[in-house]
């Protein structure tokens, strides 16, 4: 065997650096759980004594986490004062849910990937399914966290505008099915936008739809939103001006049958809004970091969830725009383009 001492070197220097950010999930979690990073923003540089009493935690363990975020760029070190601080772009990402980059919903998910993994590792040995509901909860925390910044900074201000009469629609008032709808937070944000339109949130995981229903009505908006558990390929209703499948197709274990029920809910006029990941039409085109985390994503969620239903499609969470448009034009769609984009989403929208 020949072995290249610096293509070697190479590797293991990534080596070195995923593994270090897999041993920092734990402590962003931490960090973010215990109200390290808020504390620390508030009140500025600090040393681990004086951040372990704002926040009633140890000092020793306050310590050495921060010499571990210091080193893994998630805090700044001053080294004249040993003090520790977040510069103003970590405290956007880490200490603001409502911020577009809140990034530890991410951490989340990592979290549920290590607690599904005997779980998963069965299921690579046999073949058989791992439903959505069969993962730690975490995995619905971490989605949403995930996901409803994004939806907050994208969905009403450009991707319902890039729908062709959407947005007019709802303006005056429309029925809208929003299937796959988890904790409700897409749902819930269009209904805030449009206050006279009537939304309607389904989705087979009822401990999520029960999170939907309070977070409607702590919202103020549940008198114009119903949360129901529902599958997507028999979710009720009709006469739909738009129904919208919010990183969900891909998740389905029948897409094209989800696809000919849309079609049968939407009124003759109406549109079908799916928004799934960014992702190429070939493999290589995904070869990168985006990829590489959707793709882990879908082998331990997205995959195996959709072989735990009927049919068991496994699209995968780069299915690519081609499949996406195979599915509708089979299950009877005419009209199908790419209305708008961005570095994490593609929003496509399909008419009958």
């Amino acid at each position: 065997m020949a072995i290249d001492q610096q293509r070697l070197e190479n590797f293991l220097h990534r080596y070195i650096a995923d593994v270090g950010a897999a041993m920092s999930a734990t402590l962003v979690l931490i960090g973010d759980r215990l109200g390290l990073y808020r504390a620390l923003a508030e009140i500025g540089p600090a040393t681990p004594a004086e951040l372990a009493t704002k926040t009633r935690c140890a000092e020793r363990y306050i310590r050495e986490w921060l010499a571990a975020q210091a080193a893994g760029g998630y805090v700044e070190y001053d080294s004249a004062t040993g003090r520790f601080y977040l510069n103003e772009e970590q405290a956007f990402a880490l200490t603001h849910q409502d911020s577009p980059v809140d990034i530890a919903g991410g951490f989340l998910i990592a979290a549920a990937m290590v607690k599904s993994e005997p779980k998963l590792r069965q299921a690579f040995r046999f073949g058989h399914g791992v439903g959505w509901h069969e993962h730690a909860s975490e995995l619905f925390e971490g989605t949403e966290r995930v996901f409803r910044p994004n939806y907050a900074t994208n969905l009403v201000n450009s991707w319902i505008p890039a729908l062709d009469g959407v947005e007019d629609r709802l303006q005056k008032g429309a029925r809208v099915a929003d299937v796959g709808c988890g904790h409700g937070s897409s749902t819930i944000l269009m209904a805030q936008a449009y206050p006279n339109s009537e939304f309607y949130g389904f989705d087979y995981h009822a401990s999520s739809i029960e999170v939907a229903r309070m977070r409607a009505k702590a919202a103020g908006v549940s008198d114009r939103v119903k949360f129901e558990v529902a599958a997507a390929t028999d979710f009720p209703g009709g006469d739909y001006d738009l129904v919208a499948f919010f990183d969900a197709l891909h998740d389905l274990g029948d897409p094209e049958g989800a696809a000919r029920r849309t079609l049968r809910a939407l009124d003759r006029t109406g549109t079908w809004m799916v928004v799934e990941p960014f992702a190429g039409d070939k493999l290589e085109n995904n070869l990168n970091p985006l990829g590489r985390m959707y793709y882990s994503a879908s082998t331990m969620f997205c995959t195996p969830g959709s072989l735990a239903q009927d049919v068991g499609a496994a699209l995968g969470a780069q299915a690519g725009e081609e499949r996406i448009r195979g599915i509708a034009h089979a299950a009877g769609f005419s009209a199908f383009r790419r209305a708008a984009e961005t570095p994490l989403n593609v929003v496509y929208e399909i008419r009958p």
